[in-house]
């Protein structure tokens, strides 16, 4: 049984590792950091909240400022930056984005990776631990904080995967496919048909079953043949279930 406070306490401490940490170390911490959410089942469903219907592509062009001095612009609402934040770090641990070359094109300063890790750390995993603080502040000030049961096994898998780098992404992009399903144009039949398939597919990456997430992969393609029906995330969506089972 472990504490709320002492899971967001271990999720603050890896975020001060990851700020005061050598350059060379940064990747190691950003793994560390996302490990530390998926130990942690308070955390897990705050950020799996906020994942939900999230739009990462869209919200990430929107912050991504290009031009003269490129810059990143976290987004304002609360939700919104906690999903951005860790879309974001996915993306370094799999290095879909390079770490080293992200920094000197959005975080330039004096020209040396080191300034510009830490104005990328005071802004951005400064912006992630405050809002953290925020949330659960009365948690933090609990002297002897009511206990929560530990993360149900499944998490084991769940753990794995994201260790690899490879799950919180497809989980986002699965939420994403959903929103855009119940806000299509499809008839009811269909809709449910789809929801059923993503619902189900959801799961077992959360379990990390990778033959059932090959079959439902291809399940939900035929779908999309059948009803033409492709929406702005279920390329991505496909390409990272791809990655996801290798």
């Amino acid at each position: 049984m472990e504490t709320v406070k002492a899971q967001i306490t271990d999720f603050l401490n890896k975020c001060e590792e990851l700020k005061n940490c050598k350059f060379i170390m940064a990747t190691t911490k950003i793994k560390d950091l996302l490990k530390s959410i998926v130990n942690s089942s308070e955390l897990y469903e705050l950020f799996n909240t906020v994942a939900t219907g999230f739009d990462y592509p869209a919200v990430k062009q929107r912050c991504f400022i290009e031009g003269s001095r490129c810059k990143v612009v976290l987004p304002d609402t609360v939700g919104e930056r906690l999903a951005f934040i860790f879309c974001l770090l996915v993306e370094f641990d799999r290095n879909e984005i390079n770490f080293n070359a992200f920094l000197q094109k959005y975080y330039p300063k004096d020209g040396s990776f080191y300034s510009s890790y830490h104005l990328f750390c005071d802004e951005v995993i400064g912006s992630l631990e405050n809002i953290i603080c925020d949330v659960y502040s009365r948690e933090l000030e609990e002297q002897e904080p009511v206990c929560i049961p530990e993360r149900a096994e499944s998490a084991v898998s769940v753990n794995q995967a994201i260790d690899n780098g490879q799950n919180g992404m497809a989980l986002i992009l699965i939420n994403a496919e959903k929103d855009a399903v119940s806000s299509s144009e499809l008839s009811q039949e269909d809709k449910e048909a789809a929801l059923i398939i993503l619902n189900a597919l959801e799961n077992a990456v959360k379990v990390y079953d990778i033959s059932l997430i090959q079959s439902l992969s291809c399940g939900y393609n035929y779908f999309v043949l059948y009803t033409n029906f492709v929406s702005g995330s279920v390329s991505d969506l496909i390409d990272e279930l791809g990655n996801l089972v290798g």
